[in-house]
C-alpha cells in the first residue's frame, strides 16, 4: 500500500513562498525543505525543478476573496459600507500580491502565463464594474459609468499600496525614521473611508 504523504503540496508551497520572498530565487531548496520539515528529495518528488516550485509558490490566486465577497453583497445592506469593506479587502489583496509580482519580475519576464485569459487587473476591473452596474440597475446608485468608477477605486487602492511598499523599502534602506507610521491598519482604513466618501458624492442615489 502506498504511503500517505505527511505533508501536502500546499504546505510545501507555503514554506517555499516564505523563503523565496526573503531570499529571492537564489534561495536553496535545502533551506525550503528545512522550513517545510521534510527532506530536499521530498520536494523534487512533488516538483520536478526548482523553477516549477518557484512559479507554483509565487502564483497569484485565480479568484481573490474580495471578488467572491462582491457576489454575496450585491443588492444587500448599506452599499456605501459594502464599498468600504470591499475596498479594504482589495487593499489587503494587493499588499499580498505586490511583493510576489516584484519577486517574479526580479527573474526577468517571470510572470505566470494567463493561458488565454485576460490579465488579472482587467478581470478585477470587470468584476467591480459588473457589481456597480448591478447596483445601478437596482437604483442603489445613480446612473453613471461603472467602469470609470471601478478604475478610480482600484487605481487609488493599488497606488496606495505601491507607495506604501516603496516607503517601507526606503525606510529599511536608510537609518532615518520610518517614512510611514506603525499604525498601518488605521491609516489604510482612513484612506479607504476618504476615497469612498469622495466617490460616493458622485454616485450616491439621487434621494440621498
Amino acid at each position: 500500500m502506498a504511503r500517505i504523504p505527511r505533508i501536502t503540496n500546499q504546505q510545501i508551497l507555503e514554506a517555499a513562498r516564505q523563503v523565496f520572498l526573503q531570499q529571492g530565487f537564489g534561495a536553496s531548496t535545502l533551506e525550503i525543505a528545512h522550513q517545510a520539515g521534510i527532506s530536499e528529495a521530498s520536494i523534487f518528488k512533488r516538483f520536478s525543478t526548482k523553477e516549477e516550485l518557484f512559479f507554483a509558490a509565487m502564483g497569484i490566486p485565480e479568484k481573490p476573496l474580495w471578488v467572491s465577497e462582491l457576489e454575496s453583497l450585491c443588492g444587500k445592506g448599506d452599499l456605501k459600507e459594502n464599498l468600504i469593506k470591499v475596498c479594504l479587502q482589495i487593499m489587503e489583496f494587493h499588499r499580498e500580491v505586490l511583493p510576489l509580482i516584484v519577486m517574479l519580475r526580479s527573474r526577468g519576464n517571470a510572470l505566470p502565463e494567463f493561458g488565454g485569459k485576460e490579465p488579472r487587473p482587467m478581470q478585477d476591473v470587470k468584476a467591480l464594474t459588473a457589481f456597480l452596474e448591478r447596483e445601478i440597475n437596482q437604483d442603489r446608485l445613480r446612473p453613471c459609468d461603472p467602469q470609470t468608477v471601478a478604475h478610480i477605486l482600484l487605481g487609488s487602492l493599488m497606488n496606495y499600496v505601491f507607495v506604501e511598499q516603496i516607503l517601507s523599502q526606503v525606510s529599511i534602506a536608510t537609518t532615518e525614521l520610518p517614512l510611514i507610521s506603525g499604525d498601518r491598519a488605521t491609516e489604510a482604513s482612513t484612506f479607504v473611508q476618504n476615497i469612498v466618501d469622495i466617490v460616493w458624492q458622485g454616485i450616491a442615489p439621487s434621494q440621498d
